[in-house]
């Protein structure tokens, strides 16, 4: 496989609420595979982390060494692209994680999208949190 392209999303309804996320994953324009799981009661932004780490954990489990990952989340794109300074402790520890698992890949690349472009992803998201 050349390179894996994901859509993440997290939804928290109340913030922090019950809270779900979202992935689908597209190789060469096609989708193979989504994903969506309820995650308990957090944050939106913990939401969001969590569905990157799910979203490279499978794509490593899959064998991909090659990851293109897009979020409408600003906040998470910049804090692991390292424009954003981590400053909460529960983001912190997900950063963190994010980090380690990019060590598995041969390219990483995560971008910041408009949430109009990630319409599957948050479906999935939103429909697990109701």
């Amino acid at each position: 496989m050349n390179e894996l392209t994901i859509y993440v999303d997290g939804a928290s309804k109340g913030n922090p609420g019950k809270a779900g996320i979202g992935i689908v994953f597209f190789y060469e324009g096609k989708k193979v595979k989504e994903y969506s799981q309820y995650i308990g009661v957090t944050t939106n932004n913990v939401a969001e982390y969590m569905a990157v780490v799910f979203g490279m954990q499978e794509a490593l489990i899959m064998g991909v060494k090659n990851i293109a990952i897009f979020t409408d989340s600003e906040l998470i794109a910049n804090q692991i692209n390292g424009v954003y300074k981590v400053k909460d402790n529960n983001l912190f520890r997900l950063h963190k994680q994010v980090q380690h698992l990019e060590s598995g890949f041969k390219k990483f690349n995560i971008t910041h999208i408009e949430r109009a472009n990630n319409k599957e992803a948050d479906e999935l998201a939103s429909k697990i949190c109701k």
